[in-house]
């Protein structure tokens, strides 16, 4: 158990945000200065990893959550609407820089991926966060890959197999049943696409 949980907290949905944006600035050719890339990965580290904890300990300080790992549905819901707004924010943030447009909208699809997760709260369905980053971040491969010509298959493999990985970690320790497992990945690929495919329509 303890390989499991080590996953769950090497690879914890956080994470995944500043995972994207590094592999926007290393899979794509330089077109904003490096301060700028600075800037803005600085910018996404604040918001998106240590936003989160502070916002954790300050539940869990007085005493709104009874754990971390925000077991229950009610203790998830204020969070996620908290980092639906923040994701929104970033990405809107995120336009205003010239050339990251493709980014951005990353990010609104991190919101609208979590604005799923909340209406399935009322389905009394919780999603895993884990698998909906791993596969979020799979979708913004594919997207990066198919709107700059780039060849990302291994990238891709990786990621696929990490997948698994983490999905199988999230089974094993009980977290998760497999459907909300399965539903997370789906999600998180889906919103990745839609985003990208209003960007398209937008910049056509």
């Amino acid at each position: 158990m303890f390989f499991y949980r080590a996953i769950s907290y090497v690879f914890h949905p956080i994470v995944f945000s500043i995972l994207a944006a590094l592999l926007y600035f290393i899979a794509l050719p330089s077109h904003i200065a490096k301060q700028s890339e600075y800037f803005v990965l600085i910018l996404i580290f604040l918001a998106t990893y240590v936003t989160p904890i502070l916002l954790l300990a300050f539940l869990k300080g007085f005493k709104m959550i009874h754990s971390y790992h925000l077991e229950s549905i009610n203790e998830r819901k204020f969070p996620t609407l908290f980092m639906i707004v923040l994701f929104g924010l970033l990405g809107k943030k995120l336009l205003e820089i010239q050339a990251l447009e493709l980014l951005a909208y990353s990010f609104f699809a991190c919101a609208l991926a979590l604005f799923c997760v909340y209406l399935l709260f009322f389905v009394n369905l919780k999603t895993s966060l884990h698998t909906l980053s791993i596969a979020g971040l799979i979708g913004f491969t594919c997207v990066v890959s198919y709107q700059y010509k780039l060849n990302l298959l291994l990238p891709l493999m990786v990621l696929f197999l990490l997948a698994g990985v983490i999905s199988t970690a999230r089974l094993k320790l009980e977290a998760h049943q497999p459907k909300e497992v399965y539903i997370g990945f789906i999600i998180g690929v889906s919103t990745q696409l839609v985003s990208y495919y209003i960007y398209s329509s937008y910049n056509i």
